[in-house]
């Protein structure tokens, strides 16, 4: 009945863990589960306790300072062109296949359309989907209207 028990505290200690994020608790869960075992396969109560207070020691000393140390990195910072993809754009040139020309973080940058096909006029605001080379590949922000047929 013993591992029973250990099974609740496990969980209580895991919805603990759920609510603090500290690790800490994880970890006691994690040897309340471990024995849990102990007791399942018939140790005695002085043998779970002792399974449980090494496992729980293991852990608090030797994985949570690592664990934590994981948790305190920084954030991967986007340099170079890897940082314009995202950023908008307007058009200075108009954009198609055959190239064009973006005005992108205070640069020209020569351009072609993310979408085969598409043709950005000037003075329309993108986004930059894709740096290839030295070549934005853009997106209209806002759909472009449609050329109205000339009348002859």
């Amino acid at each position: 009945m013993w591992w029973l028990a250990w099974l609740i505290a496990a969980v209580l200690l895991g919805v603990a863990e759920f609510l603090t994020l500290t690790l800490a608790f994880g970890l006691l869960a994690a040897a309340s589960l471990a024995a849990a075992v102990a007791a399942g396969v018939g140790a005695s109560v002085p043998v779970q306790l002792l399974v449980f207070a090494v496992t729980g020691g293991i852990g608090l000393i030797a994985v949570r300072p690592i664990a934590k140390r994981h948790l305190a990195l920084p954030p991967v910072s986007r340099e170079g062109t890897d940082a314009l993809v995202g950023r908008s754009a307007v058009v200075t040139s108009e954009v198609s296949a055959a190239g064009g020309v973006v005005h992108l973080s205070g640069e020209d940058w020569s351009a072609r359309p993310y979408v085969e096909g598409l043709v950005i006029p000037a003075g329309v605001q993108v986004d930059v989907f894709e740096i290839a080379g030295a070549t934005a590949l853009v997106h209209p922000r806002d759909a472009l209207l449609e050329p109205l047929p000339r009348e002859t």
